[in-house]
């Protein structure tokens, strides 16, 4: 099988993309993106341009345009199978034509056909979609351009869809041929504090004096060889909001486009009592992904942060932790109860783990966790760590769902290219929190987050009541809530049928219980649909019941036609993709035939983790001339091409080549490894029941020999009590920078020093600073 994943000649294949402009606008939590990709033939014969590419994976696709010279195609969204024979019709006889489609396997990779393009012709396409941008660790909302399409990891056995793959080309990032321009509208009731990006930006311009609008763009230069992380802050963020949008004037009233829709934005606030209390019981299962693409700062990062989470694990929990590539393993056959052996055990395999696994197959890991029993009175935690490069997101997704009545699902994205689909699927579906680690982030802060909130009490019996007045009624389009999470929003759209004459005002009210004490929050919203807002919050509506409605087809696996009708139905009538539809314009206004044979190019996406095997094993990708009348187009999938295979009885993308097989490894081209973060140092150090050992090795992560830890010590405190205060001091005096990433290890430790009922505490707090050079005060140890 060919490798395409190989170095392209970017002399002997000219590549057609030349640039790509995006324009950013962001309402309060809602992005509408507008992207043109702008393409030129060089070539002196005609020339079909494919380019496979990424987009967020809960985007609403709502536009597709071409402009050929003076002339604008608009594409309309049909069936997938009729647009693709239109497409090929419109070829086959010299006409220009336009096609975009999603990828039946995973809603985040797209594929954009450009067909007939003569020679020295240029042609400008025009991508919309919007999207909900998610709430982060530190209350900074989200949005990512994806610009890096790692190759995914196609499981053996699974085949893709029927009738063949799509060609994924990919170059190093450092050779993107293409460049981008990037300009962001930030606008909100409440001031803009400041926008970060992981690329670099031009000064942020505010417009007006109340700062509620602003405008940044990316400075000039940049290449389109990364994803594009932007993060938004506003002042006194994240306050429960309601937004109704008028319908579509010429849409049908009772249908989706035709009546108003409302938004609503819920951060449920949980009584203080509760948020106090820690839970004290859980099943925590930890997944890592050790496939070849893991390899260098990706799994020193994963194994650093598996060694605070079993730190941070209270007693009295069960545990176990599952490694995956093409196969996976099991630290124990079954979970087991968290002591100081099973942690020790534990932490020892964890420091032997490499990215050495192979493949991507995440499938069946899974299901042996979930043919797991679950343990009485210990709800399961699943933690999930991969970089996200698999094709067969929906089957994951799937199973997730299938099992989420049995736990709640976490998961994290790890590095450029992590498939959003995969990892926001993963936690939407098992009622969890997705988080996002890229560039130079540091994966602790975001994990112990999630880890706080698995640790919350479950909420249960979650309901969304409306008060509406008489003469209007509601359609609840999203699926039922099924986690809520002190400080993170749950959004819910709904469609406003009929009209009141008595009230311009509605109610809705969310109940449920949390720990055994029944709670509600409640929002008042007016019925006068907003003016000047489009059709975004319509459009995100129908992308929402859209991909319920390919979650039930799914789980019916295609035996009823009668809803995946319904969503070609609803695609086409809001014009939002789907899995079964695909844009599609075709210039009926071009009176010439284009002659001669066309040339199929596919533009390269940029790649991070690319194919290191010696270059003779790469296959450049060269040019697939076909005839016009002779060329018919399997259906797209988002599998990967992957490599000849090496072992008949394994294959791997480019992305994930086992070390062994490799070498131009990145492993093994790494300088030694620095010695451990003073802060994980000491932490590795604290026994399971939450104190420390007075010993050298503790000595030495305080920076101190070990008589000058033991000499200070009271002569009535017991070693453990005085060697626990000493830690929590350093961790008080030293890292208060990265609280969030020690702070419920600390409070495991002050659980087990109030057990000691130990004398001498303030003498011991103020012999501890002394050594120590501090002045933490006793009460802000929480002692």
């Amino acid at each position: 099988m060919v490798n395409c994943c190989g170095l392209l000649n970017t002399n002997k294949e000219p590549v057609p993309l030349k640039s790509v402009e995006v324009e950013l606008e962001v309402r309060d939590h809602v992005a509408t993106v507008v992207s043109t990709l702008n393409y030129e033939n060089k070539e002196d014969k005609p020339l079909e341009a494919v380019f496979v590419f990424p987009l967020p994976g809960d985007a609403a696709v709502c536009h597709f345009s071409a402009k050929i010279g003076q002339t604008h195609i608009v594409a309309e969204v049909k069936e997938k199978k009729e647009a693709r024979e239109e497409y090929d019709d419109a070829l086959s006889s010299g006409q220009q034509a336009f096609m975009l489609e999603e990828s039946e396997q995973s809603p985040d990779i797209f594929s954009l056909s450009v067909g007939s393009l003569p020679p020295g012709e240029s042609a400008s396409i025009r991508l919309e979609y919007v999207t909900e941008l998610a709430v982060q660790a530190d209350e900074g909302l989200r949005f990512c351009l994806p610009a890096v399409l790692n190759p995914r990891y196609q499981p053996q056995g699974s085949g893709g869809s029927e009738g063949g793959n799509v060609q994924v080309t990919s170059v190093p990032a450092s050779l993107v041929p293409y460049s981008l321009s990037f300009s962001a509208r930030v606008s909100s009731p409440r001031p803009v504090s400041k926008v970060e990006s992981s690329c670099p930006l031009d000064p942020l311009q505010y417009l007006n004096t109340e700062q509620t609008q602003a405008t940044v763009k990316l400075a000039a230069g940049h290449k389109f060889d990364r994803d594009v992380e932007l993060l938004i802050y506003y002042k006194d963020a994240h306050q429960p909001t309601a937004v109704v949008e008028a319908g579509q004037a010429s849409s049908q009233p009772g249908t989706l486009m035709g009546d108003p829709v409302v938004m609503l934005s819920l951060y449920p606030e949980f009584p203080p009592a509760v948020m106090s209390s820690v839970a004290s019981c859980g099943e925590f299962v930890f997944l890592l992904d050790r496939s070849g693409s893991m390899s260098g700062a990706r799994i020193k990062s994963a194994t650093d942060t598996l060694l605070l989470l079993l730190k941070s694990v209270p007693l009295g929990c069960y545990f176990n932790i599952y490694s995956f590539g093409s196969s996976y393993k099991h630290i124990f056959p079954k979970s087991v109860e968290y002591n100081q052996k099973t942690m020790d055990e534990a932490l020892k395999s964890v420091e032997e783990m490499k990215a050495n696994l192979g493949g991507t197959e995440i499938l069946k890991p899974l299901k042996h966790i979930y043919s797991q029993p679950c343990i009485p009175n210990q709800p399961r935690q699943l933690f999930v760590f991969t970089d996200g490069a698999v094709g067969n997101t929906k089957e994951v997704i799937n199973l997730v769902k299938h099992n989420s009545g049995s736990h709640r699902c976490f998961s994290f994205g790890i590095g450029e290219g992590a498939s959003s689909a995969l990892i926001n699927g993963l936690a939407k579906e098992g009622g969890g929190h997705a988080q996002f680690i890229t560039g130079t982030d540091r994966m602790q802060p975001k994990v112990m987050q999630s880890l706080r909130f698995a640790l919350q009490p479950a909420v249960v019996d979650i309901s969304v009541k409306w008060d509406l007045p008489k003469g209007v009624s509601v359609t609840v389009l999203s699926p039922p809530i099924t986690a809520l999470f002190q400080g993170q929003r749950s959004l819910v759209y709904a469609q406003l049928t009929g009209q009141s004459s008595e009230a311009s005002e509605g109610c809705v009210m969310v109940k449920y219980s949390l720990a055994g004490h029944p709670s509600q929050n409640q929002l008042h919203f007016s019925l006068k649909p907003a003016e000047d807002t489009g059709l975004t919050v319509h459009r995100l509506a129908a992308r929402t019941l859209i991909r319920s409605l390919e979650m039930e087809e799914r789980e019916r696996k295609g035996e009823e036609d009668g809803v995946k009708k319904k969503v070609v139905e609803l695609s086409v009538q809001s014009g939002v993709s789907s899995a079964f539809t695909a844009f599609i314009a075709v210039n009926k206004d071009n009176s010439e035939a284009i002659q001669g044979p066309l040339v199929r190019r596919n533009v390269p996406t940029p790649r991070m983790m690319g194919c290191r095997m010696p270059m003779s094993c790469g296959v450049p990708v060269m040019a697939q001339k076909k005839s016009c009348n002779m060329r018919r187009r399997g259906p797209m999938s988002s599998a990967a091409p992957v490599m000849d295979t090496m072992d008949k009885g394994t294959t791997f993308d480019a992305g994930d080549v086992p070390c062994s097989l490799n070498a131009f490894s990145s492993e093994s081209r790494l300088p030694k490894q620095p010695p451990r973060d003073p802060l994980l140092q000491l932490v590795s150090l604290q026994k399971a029941a939450g104190c420390w050992v007075l010993d050298p090795a503790l000595a030495a992560a305080l920076g101190k020999t070990s008589e000058e830890v033991e000499r200070p010590k009271p002569a009535s405190v017991n070693q453990e009590v005085w060697a626990t205060i000493l830690a929590l001091i350093w961790l008080h005096g030293f890292k208060m920078d990265a609280q969030e990433e020690w702070e419920l290890l600390a409070m495991k430790a002050l659980s087990w020093l109030r057990a000691q009922k130990a004398s001498c505490v303030t003498e011991c707090v103020e012999a501890g600073n002394a050594l120590l050079g501090c002045n933490v005060q006793k009460d802000a140890l929480g002692i």
